[in-house]
């Protein structure tokens, strides 16, 4: 019986507008997620009846970035999918693997992904965090835990280990630059290695304007 993918996506809207969550990881977040995974796994041969409930739900229980328990997220969300998909009537057997792969995308519960499912949902979700949308959505959530732009003193962590909480740049350190290395598809990778340069020439654009007095001679105001 072919499966109801409209459906699902109807249910996940529905629950995922109720639930709100943060300035990175709203519902146009967990589109851009699906629509990733989508792409990746047509060039993968993985499972849509794996992936998709997997990328629209792996961030179904909000956990605060600078929460304690920011690691417990994944697995959280891999509990609350389950409840949901049950209710919803999805295949019981498919979701232990759906499961797995939601618990796997995080970055900071640090679990391996083992299917390919599991590698689709987590390139999915790691391209979100690179090139324009992922600079705006470190820069949105930053704004709104009330960190800085950058630290004065070491702007880009030259003298000084990266802390994210100290600074959005710092981010970009301690995370963003990493995530090309993580990807574990073809096309997670490509595509990470253009958004990271993306976020590079960022840097250096911002490390120019920051550092430097060098706007021309006959840059002045001459209407005078």
């Amino acid at each position: 019986m072919p499966m109801d993918f409209a459906g699902l996506e109807r249910h996940c809207v529905e629950e995922l507008t109720a639930m709100g969550g943060d300035a990175a990881h709203d519902l146009e977040h967990v589109r851009r997620v699906v629509r990733n995974a989508q792409e990746l796994a047509a060039a993968e041969g993985a499972n849509l009846e794996i992936v998709l409930p997997a990328a629209w739900l792996h961030d179904c229980v909000t956990v605060p970035k600078d929460s304690p328990q920011r690691a417990q997220a994944s697995r959280l969300a891999a509990a609350q999918a389950g409840r949901w998909l049950r209710a919803w009537g999805w295949p019981e057997d498919l979701l232990p693997e759906i499961a797995h792969a939601i618990e796997a995308h995080s970055f900071s519960a640090g679990i391996p992904p083992r299917t390919v499912e599991a590698k689709v949902v987590q390139d999915a979700d790691r391209l979100d965090a690179l090139g324009a949308v992922g600079l705006a959505r470190c820069l949105l959530l930053g704004g709104a835990l009330g960190r800085p732009l950058y630290v004065a003193g070491d702007p880009f962590c030259e003298r000084r280990p990266a802390d994210d909480s100290a600074a959005c740049v710092d981010h970009f350190y301690t995370k963003l630059l990493k995530l090309g290395d993580t990807m574990q598809t073809a096309g997670g990778k490509a595509e990470a290695g253009r958004r990271t340069e993306f976020l590079r020439q960022f840097l250096a654009e911002l490390k120019r304007e920051i550092t430097r007095n060098d706007f021309p001679a006959d840059c002045a105001d001459k209407r005078g």
